[in-house]
């Protein structure tokens, strides 16, 4: 953040460039971060902002290159042609070399300074024969349902700062856009359970959520244990819903694979707890600031330790979550947009980290799950940080989530292999059969097992 604590490295370098009085030049040269906080985007705003501006082959508007002006049919990236802001024409790719060569850099603001220029320039540019505009769609394309993977793309391809989503969604949408299906029943979609346990004063909160491909995610249970960390039964309690199995709507019954716990209030109860039920089901968490895309899970650290100091391997653990990150993307997966029913009934599927909301939720667990805001504030010395206030007191259903959350990640959804999903949906009988309660059995879809209808998916399988 400050170079050897003195202040702003880039002011600390221009400081030092005085020495040459008129003749000095300063040249930044940056991939952008996160909006608000990049430093390249802020000497960017204060210069005069230069684009580079490029012929149009078929109407001659001079325009610079916008990634939302690159249009393809879905899933055919090769299709991918630019349309002209002046008459929307297509543009193929074989017309580049002719328009960089038109092209001139021009000034689209005024700067704060007059002797500081600031020229920006994407990867829709890239000359033929180096990134072509239907990679970048298929780059775009693969990197839907992952927050790391858009930062990265909107950083290096585009040149823009990534917009953390931290503006709380409105409660009541999400309370009329809830669906319907029973308490305690695994939607047809989820693939595998996880829990986050919020510890607190009088009671301990818990929310069971099942994931899917893209990371798509469904409420399954909202429990509360009455009593809190210092009564014996309600630890008693946690434990049996790690041994409880919900019922799969296509027939299988769901363990519990992995139940994130905060050790935030009572530590010392949560690490006896977790040592006693063992760790490859269970994750004490911690949650620090700040944010992680690559990894935002780290750890296992190891708490307990000798008397010389020494940790012990065989002692409790604990795994540090960088919440922010699963805040902004809770609230990004909630504005998602769905398909209409139309749209569904013709084969269009929810788009990837899709977040669903059952009827039997109620507005309290929603205010819950919307309770907190990212805003930017400055530090003592000027900085610009982002940080995650309270717009009302109780967010356990937020906190619940991003256990959870942490535990999919943990469990290792973020990184498996095409053959680990299938592997999971291979757990299911065919769903026509599990339907049909009378009349002859339909062929069985190959790969599926056999067996009998109710059966319980092992958390050691899920990992």
């Amino acid at each position: 953040a400050s170079a050897d604590e003195e202040g702003d490295p880039v002011t600390l370098a221009e400081a030092r460039s005085l020495t040459f009085a008129h003749r000095r030049k300063v040249l930044l040269v940056s991939t952008p971060t996160i909006r608000g906080l990049s430093r390249i985007e802020r000497e960017y705003e204060a210069s005069d902002q230069r684009r580079y501006f490029v012929p149009c082959p078929h109407c001659g508007a001079m325009q610079w290159l916008k990634f939302d002006r690159l249009r393809w049919q879905k899933g055919r990236p090769e299709t991918a042609e630019y349309h002209c802001e002046g008459c929307d024409a297509a543009i193929a790719e074989h017309h580049k070399t002719a328009m960089l060569e038109g092209g001139a850099w021009r000034a689209t603001a005024t700067a704060s300074d007059p002797t500081t220029v600031g020229y920006h320039l994407s990867a829709l540019y890239s000359p033929i024969g180096w990134l072509s505009w239907s990679r970048i769609a298929r780059g775009w394309e693969a990197a839907q349902g992952s927050d790391e993977a858009i930062k990265a793309f909107r950083n290096t391809i585009l040149g823009e700062t990534w917009v953390e989503t931290g503006e709380a969604p409105d409660w009541q949408r999400l309370y009329d856009r809830r669906e319907a299906w029973k308490p305690g029943t695994v939607p047809a979609g989820g693939l595998f359970l996880t829990a986050g346990a919020d510890v607190q004063k009088d009671r301990i909160e818990v929310d069971v959520w099942a994931w899917g491909r893209g990371l798509e995610s469904w409420l399954v249970d909202h429990v509360v244990i009455e009593g809190g960390p210092d009564r014996h039964d309600a630890w008693s309690e946690l434990t049996a819903l790690l041994d409880r199995s919900w019922p799969h709507e296509r027939g299988a019954h769901l363990r519990i694979a992995r139940l994130a716990i905060d050790t935030g209030y009572e530590a010392p109860a949560v690490y006896s707890w977790s040592r006693a039920q063992g760790f490859a089901q269970v994750s004490p968490v911690k949650g620090v600031e700040g944010f992680n895309r690559s990894s935002p899970v780290s750890g296992p650290t190891f708490v307990d330790a000798t008397e010389g100091g020494k940790r012990l391997r065989r002692g409790a653990r604990l795994w540090t979550v960088a919440v922010s990150t699963f805040k902004a993307e809770t609230y990004r997966f909630l504005r998602l947009e769905r398909p209409t029913t139309e749209e569904r009934a013709e084969g269009t599927t929810f788009p990837p980290g899709t977040i669903h909301l059952p009827t039997w939720v109620d507005s309290e667990w929603l205010k819950q799950v919307v309770a907190e805001q990212l805003v930017t504030v400055r530090t003592k010395r000027g900085f610009a940080k982002l940080e995650w206030q309270k717009l009302r007191e109780r967010n356990e259903a937020l906190d619940c989530r991003v256990y959870a959350r942490a535990a999919a990640w943990i469990a290792g959804a973020d990184r498996w292999p095409e053959a680990r999903w299938q592997d999971l949906e291979r757990q299911f009988p065919d769903r026509d059969a599990i339907r049909a309660e009378s009349g002859p059995t339909p062929a069985r879809v190959p790969g599926t097992p056999q067996g009998p209808r109710r059966k319980t998916v092992r958390s050691n399988y899920m990992g």
